[in-house]
């Protein structure tokens, strides 16, 4: 073989060593498309204590959720929901209200985060209906997971990080149970207690799964993001290790003139 032939040679494998580490990093990125990762930390209103960590994911109309909450009234059921509109946000956690002495009541907070979108309850019907469905929701301090259909309107709130979780019931005398003389102004025969936001958080959104193992979280590296960064990283070399081979036998072939 002449010596332009085998510098060809080894250019075209070099370029072959390149093809193939970049095309498993862009089918490495493609797989994790059409995924929304979600997460949201719930904090304190009313000075009820208590919080939650909410992770979930959002893939076309699927929408699927873990609360870990702590601190809520335990024996007792706790209404929670997807909220859209407003600001897109959550009151100052010493923001008072219009409820028996200055605590914060649903409506008093409307204008940060909006009307319910979803109410998160265990089975059956999660539409903004079921908003006082107090015997589908979890009962005291639980670890809620769902998945269910969302409409567009509300996977489009969560996509876009416009939409707030809110957590609702608070043992404000501390009897273990709601109740008290002043009534919800959501249901009358409800006491203000069982429907008062308990805590509160805005969904981020990522098109990027943060745990390591592909799971739903924050802070941390999934193996997809490692698996682009060892094509890409291969890719470079790839270029590198062809383009000094070609250096090589051109150096070869004036040596030769």
């Amino acid at each position: 073989m002449s010596t332009v032939k085998k510098s060809l040679a080894l250019a075209a494998a070099g370029a072959a060593c390149v093809a193939i580490p970049l095309s498993t990093a862009s089918s490495a990125m493609a797989d994790s498309s059409g995924t929304t990762y979600l997460s949201a930390h719930l904090t304190q209103l009313n000075e009820s204590g208590a919080s939650a960590t909410v992770t979930g994911t959002l893939k076309g109309d699927q929408l699927s959720i873990k609360i870990v909450d702590s601190g809520l009234l335990a024996g007792a059921p706790h209404a929670q929901h997807i909220h859209v509109g407003g600001t897109n946000s959550c009151p100052s956690p010493t923001e008072k209200g219009t409820g028996v002495d200055g605590h914060l009541r649903v409506a008093d907070a409307q204008d940060s985060y909006g009307a319910i979108a979803q109410s998160l309850t265990t089975s059956g019907d999660t539409s903004p209906a079921s908003g006082l469905a107090v015997t589908r929701f979890p009962v005291g301090t639980a670890t809620y997971s769902r998945t269910f259909t969302v409409p567009a309107a509300t996977a489009t709130a969560l996509k876009d990080g416009k939409a707030v979780i809110v957590q609702h019931g608070v043992d404000y005398n501390k009897d273990g149970k709601y109740s008290g003389s002043s009534k919800s102004e959501l249901d009358p025969s409800l006491p203000e207690e069982a429907t008062d936001p308990a805590d509160c958080g805005v969904v981020q959104a990522s098109q990027m799964s943060m745990m390591p193992g592909g799971g739903v979280n924050t802070g941390f590296a999934s193996t997809k993001d490692s698996n682009n960064s060892t094509a890409i990283a291969g890719g470079a070399a790839a270029v590198a290790i062809g383009a000094a081979g070609v250096l090589v036998m051109r150096r070869r072939q004036r040596t030769n003139v």
